[in-house]
C-alpha cells in the first residue's frame, strides 16, 4: 500500500488520493498493489461497480492476476453477481477470509446451511463471524442459537445489524425490548437500518404474525 496516498485518503482528500492511484496504475499497470488500494477506496465510496471493472482490467494486465481474485470476488458479491463471486472464491485456498466471503454468498442465495458450515470452519471467531453465524441460524429459524451468539458480542461492539437482529429475536417475547434494540440499530446508522428493514421484511412479518397468534 502507498502510505502517502493512504494518508491523503485518511485526511479526507479522497479525490486527490484516487487521482494519484489512477496515475500510478497508468504508470505501472502490472503492479497489483495499486489496483487493490484503489478498489478498496472505490468500495468505501460506494462504487463497487467501478472497483469491479478496475479489478477485471487489472487481471488482464498484472503479472499475478490471482492476487486480485479475492478482492474481485468481494466486488462481484457487492454488485449482486453471486455466481461470479463463487467461481472466483472456489479458485482460492480456503483461508478465513475466503470462507467468510463464501458464507456471505451462500447466505445471500438462500443456502444458510452451507453458509453456516463455512462460517463454523473459520479459525478466528471474532464479532464479525459471530454476527454472520447468528444470521445463518436466524435464517434457519433457530432464534435461541442466534441470540446466544449475538449475546457474546459486547454492547459497545454491536453493529447496526447486530442490534437489528436482536430486535427481531426479542419481538416475540417483548415488543418493548425489541423497540429498544431497533432504536439502537437506528441510532448506529439510520440508512443501514432502513436497508435492513427491507432486507428482513419477510422475516419480520412472520415473527409479528406468530406473535399475534400466540
Amino acid at each position: 500500500m502507498n502510505q502517502k496516498i493512504d494518508t491523503l485518503y485518511s485526511d479526507g482528500k479522497v479525490e486527490r488520493a484516487i487521482h494519484l492511484l489512477v496515475k500510478a496504475i497508468d504508470d505501472q499497470p502490472r503492479d497489483t498493489e495499486n489496483y487493490l488500494q484503489l478498489a478498496t477506496y472505490l468500495v468505501a465510496q460506494n462504487s463497487p461497480e467501478q472497483a469491479r471493472e478496475l479489478l477485471e482490467k487489472g487481471q488482464r494486465l498484472v503479472d499475478h492476476p490471482e492476487a486480485l481474485s479475492y478482492d474481485l470476488a468481494v466486488t462481484e458479491y457487492l454488485c449482486g453477481k453471486m455466481t461470479q463471486a463463487l467461481n472466483l472464491l472456489n479458485q482460492i485456498p480456503n483461508d478465513d477470509a475466503t470462507m467468510y466471503q463464501k458464507a456471505l454468498v451462500y447466505l445471500k442465495i438462500a443456502q444458510p446451511e452451507k453458509a453456516l458450515a463455512f462460517s463454523l470452519s473459520i479459525k478466528h471467531q471474532d464479532e464479525k463471524v459471530l454476527e454472520l453465524q447468528a444470521d445463518c441460524w436466524l435464517s434457519l429459524g433457530e432464534m435461541v442459537k442466534a441470540k446466544s451468539l449475538l449475546a457474546k458480542i459486547p454492547p459497545f461492539k454491536r453493529t447496526t445489524k447486530v442490534w437489528f437482529l436482536l430486535g427481531i429475536i426479542a419481538l416475540p417475547e417483548s415488543k418493548a425490548v425489541a423497540d429498544t434494540d431497533f432504536e439502537k440499530s437506528f441510532q448506529k446508522n439510520h440508512i443501514q437500518y432502513e436497508q435492513l428493514k427491507l432486507q428482513y421484511q419477510s422475516l419480520l412479518k412472520i415473527v409479528q404474525k406468530n406473535k399475534k397468534e400466540s
